[in-house]
């Protein structure tokens, strides 16, 4: 194996956590490029001092944002996407400040939405349609057709650079998702029909206003701990 790379030993107060931390600060700084492998897990937990657990939890998760790639029998690899959106490692270091990525979502959302207005095509219109109709008929498990919602709109706005971080923050979506205890469809279509009337309208303002309301009350709900719709 090539010389350890320079890391600190991790505290066991945050464990996984660090360990997530440790590899992006790898990652920012040069020492590990888009396509490198990383060291088998003995070698983790040995350079990093934590238990094979902690180590499977921060590859986990760093799997789930996107950042590295897992092949079976063939080792660990950072995604070469990462080299294009450095803003997944970003992200990957503060998955756990809720406050913090739900905000970032927030900030570029608001922003694309008011762009989408303006150049959102006929034809991507009614895929936000369909995908309201498809959360209506899947009322039980219609995750897949939220996140299809914002991403449309995403795209929609035809900015190469801000898509990719609003992709980035999409990744995170499961992460705020596992913290609804209870589905509101009904609510989720009401948000989404108003956004989509604004978008119909060509109104940035109604966009930005009633896009707004819908992330809003999301926070609120994730934030308080209690129980709310899809983002």
């Amino acid at each position: 194996m090539q010389k350890p790379y320079q890391v600190d030993t991790v505290k066991r107060n945050t464990l996984a956590q660090q360990v997530m931390e440790q590899i992006v600060t790898l990652l920012l700084s040069g020492q590990l490029k888009p396509g490198d492998r990383l060291p088998p897990e003995m070698e983790l937990m040995e350079q990093l001092d934590v238990s094979r657990p902690v180590v499977r939890e921060a590859l986990s998760s760093l799997e789930t944002l996107e950042v590295i790639t897992r092949k079976p029998r063939g080792g660990t690899f950072v995604n070469h996407k990462i080299g294009s959106s450095p803003f997944r490692a970003m992200l990957a270091i503060s998955i756990n400040n809720l406050p913090a990525v739900i905000e970032a979502r927030m900030t570029l959302e608001l922003g694309l939405v008011t762009i989408a207005a303006e150049k959102i095509t006929d034809e991507e219109l009614e895929e936000l349609a369909e995908t309201i109709e498809n959360i209506r008929r899947n009322r039980d498990d219609y995750g897949v057709y939220d996140k299809q919602f914002h991403r449309i709109i995403a795209c929609s706005a035809k900015n190469p650079v801000v898509e990719g971080m609003i992709e980035s923050l999409l990744i995170a979506h499961e992460k705020t998702d596992s913290l609804i205890t209870f589905r509101e469809p009904d609510l989720t279509i009401q948000y989404h029909e108003a956004i989509l009337e604004a978008l119909q309208k060509r109104d940035p303002v109604q966009a930005f206003q009633k896009m707004y309301d819908h992330l809003k009350y999301v926070r609120d709900k994730i934030l308080a701990g209690g129980q709310g719709s899809e983002s």
